[in-house]
């Protein structure tokens, strides 16, 4: 059974400390009130507040905790800390970007897996994944747009060569299991799930080496077939019922694959994006998806954006860029870019990941300082896999991910999973990062102010070894203890 049920009580408001009022009592206090449960207010910020508790919540190896709420923790008088003494200093009056999520990915290998589960094992995922009150309140997930590597086989919505005008195209193949994945999970989130796709390369037919894999180009012939598929492709999905919030350009754009893979130049990108991919989905009123360049790793990521956003008519399309981690770390280039061009976005795309305790302090690392450099969402890679990290059709890492079935249909949900649940359960989308520094090499952490009023701290022990720590807030002070590489939440 998942630990997860008794984590966030439906019944009790932990920020103000008395039972939640019912919906039909909200209804009836007044209209405001039902704008406010319909359209949640923004994050008010300096508004006064007492800091008289916090409630924790801790993921450590040893002793074992997962997710495990550890109640109310109080607040002392502090004017000043000192600096010898692990500080976590938050500042809920300055405030910086806003989130629009965290999630994982509806592969086909994920589908698939889903698919074969039984019927209790699906509703567990289902709940410990996308519940907004008792599970991880998965709200901001990315599919792809026909098959990756994560799939049992390669295909296309179009598989007739030389289709410009895609008469063919069709998404049956995405009917079977995907699509019905995806429907579950946006039922069992409430209708919180909002999702991006992207594409690992375009039809063979499309491409200079006649290949859906290993590299390639797309062909200036089928440059505008090309972008007409994307527009096919939202609003086949919108039809279904699953309507994208936003589109990649292209996955990995630089990496020649032994799977589905396209290449584009920086310049290439732009130029794709200018003149065929966004006037062609403002033509067919879809300039609302939020459309991202890049989608590979942080080390050229303002290379690969500066070339795009120096274009105004390229960059008029464009709302921000997407990355991955996948080769070193490169945190700064985040924050770089979103110093040069403020007004664009940052989304964290693709976390492929063992089902490790050393992959759970990775993520939690990587998001804290994502976070901290202006990104606005992170999404984990596949939401679910087969007890050998597939299925998959070609090549890459096999092994577990955050959560995994067995052939009897039986669910682990892996460290990751725990690690990933400190964010995505106590951040809501519109939340608000606010300043939050530490004085200790040993913690990194950070800091939202949610739309309800309630502040999220994140926190993760970077050491092996147990260590005592402060959260500083407005002159006082709660001291903590935190397991050897623990993570932490407190609510505030």
């Amino acid at each position: 059974m998942s630990r997860l049920a008794a984590l966030t009580p439906r019944d009790y408001d932990p920020f103000l400390m008395k039972p939640r009022k019912s919906f039909p009592t909200l209804l009836a206090s007044s209209v405001s009130a039902l704008a406010a449960v319909c359209f949640p207010a923004l994050p008010v910020l300096g508004q006064p507040r007492s800091y008289l508790e916090a409630r924790v919540y801790v993921t450590s190896p040893s002793p074992s905790q997962l997710l495990a709420d550890r109640g109310f923790s109080a607040f002392e008088p502090l004017e000043q800390p000192d600096e010898n003494y692990p500080t976590i200093m938050i500042d809920p009056d300055r405030a910086f970007q806003t989130i629009e999520g965290f999630g994982g990915a509806f592969t086909d290998a994920a589908a698939d897996v889903f698919a074969q589960l039984p019927a209790a094992a699906q509703e567990q995922f289902l709940k410990a994944c996308f519940d907004p009150v008792d599970g991880n309140a998965y709200n901001l997930c990315r599919t792809t747009i026909h098959s990756c590597d994560y799939a049992a086989g390669m295909y296309t919505y179009d598989e007739v060569p030389g289709d410009k005008d895609l008469a063919h195209f069709s998404i049956e193949h995405d009917r079977r299991n995907r699509l019905p994945f995806i429907k579950r999970a946006q039922t069992a989130a409430k209708g919180q799930l909002r999702f991006y796709a992207s594409p690992w390369s375009p039809p063979a037919w499309m491409k200079t080496n006649d290949d859906m894999k290993h590299g390639g180009k797309l062909k200036p012939e089928y440059r505008q077939t090309w972008a007409d598929y994307f527009v096919k492709y939202v609003k086949a999905y919108a039809a279904e019922g699953v309507p994208m919030w936003g589109l990649t350009v292209q996955n990995e754009a630089l990496a020649t694959q032994v799977w589905e893979s396209c290449l584009f130049t920086a310049n290439e990108e732009r130029d794709f994006v200018r003149d065929y991919l966004g006037p062609t989905l403002h033509r067919h009123g879809l300039a609302d998806v939020k459309l991202m360049i890049w989608d590979h790793n942080r080390g050229l990521v303002y290379q690969r954006a500066e070339a795009a956003y120096s274009d105004p008519r390229a960059s008029k399309y464009i709302w921000g860029t997407a990355f991955h981690w996948y080769v070193g770390d490169h945190h700064d280039n985040v924050r770089i870019l979103h110093d040069a061009f403020p007004d664009k976005g940052l989304l964290y795309t693709e976390a492929g990941l063992r089902g490790t305790w050393a992959a759970a302090f990775r993520l939690a690392k990587n998001v804290i300082l994502d976070l901290n450099n202006w990104t606005a969402g992170w999404t984990v890679w596949n939401l679910l896999l087969d007890a050998e990290g597939g299925p998959r059709h070609a090549g890459g890492l096999m092994g577990g991910t955050i959560v995994n079935a067995d052939a009897a249909g039986q669910l682990t949900f892996n460290p990751p999973h725990y690690a990933f649940g400190h964010f995505s359960r106590f951040i809501k989308r519109g939340a608000r990062r606010v300043a939050c520094t530490s004085s200790s090499d040993d913690f990194l952490a950070t800091a939202f102010l949610n739309p309800d009023g309630q502040i999220a701290v994140v926190l993760t022990n970077l050491t092996d070894h147990q260590e005592i720590f402060q959260l500083w807030v407005k002159g006082k002070t709660l001291k903590y203890t935190s397991p050897a590489n623990g993570i932490i939440t407190m609510i505030l």
